[in-house]
């Protein structure tokens, strides 16, 4: 099972959302910044350095606040765990994504999120995780 870290990263109200290339794996499809924890890597050491790659943002790691897993229809399977990120420095830059947006909770089930990821924003929209 693929080990995988994500962020929420808040600010003013509304959650960074991240879309894909199409080049990637699930072109265009819109997730939460992150990656893959490399062998002997920490959660959040690998989140900080995803964030940091992707994002060019040093970013203070929170609490774990949600823990998926799923397995997908080609038999992929991953555990995704979700952190809060209230602080950073630096700005945000766009380094790998087709498109990065600021989108307010209750806007998030208007994007094509990945299917591992859609229990998870209609939870978000309702208020239910942060």
């Amino acid at each position: 099972m693929k080990q995988v870290v994500a962020a929420f990263i808040v600010q003013n109200g509304k959650v960074l959302v991240c879309q894909r290339t199409k080049h990637q794996p699930m072109a265009l499809k819109w997730e939460f910044p992150g990656g893959k924890i490399e062998e002997g890597e920490q959660p959040r050491d690998a989140l900080r350095r995803e964030l940091e790659e992707e994002l060019g943002i040093q970013a203070v790691i929170g609490d774990e606040m949600v823990r998926i897993r799923h397995i997908y229809k080609n038999g992929g399977a991953v555990e995704l765990r979700f952190f809060m990120v209230e602080a950073f420095q630096g700005e945000i830059e766009n380094r790998i994504f087709s498109d990065v947006r600021w989108v307010g909770r209750k806007d998030l089930p208007e994007y094509d999120f990945l299917e591992a990821d859609a229990a998870l924003v209609k939870d978000i929209a309702a208020g239910k995780i942060f």
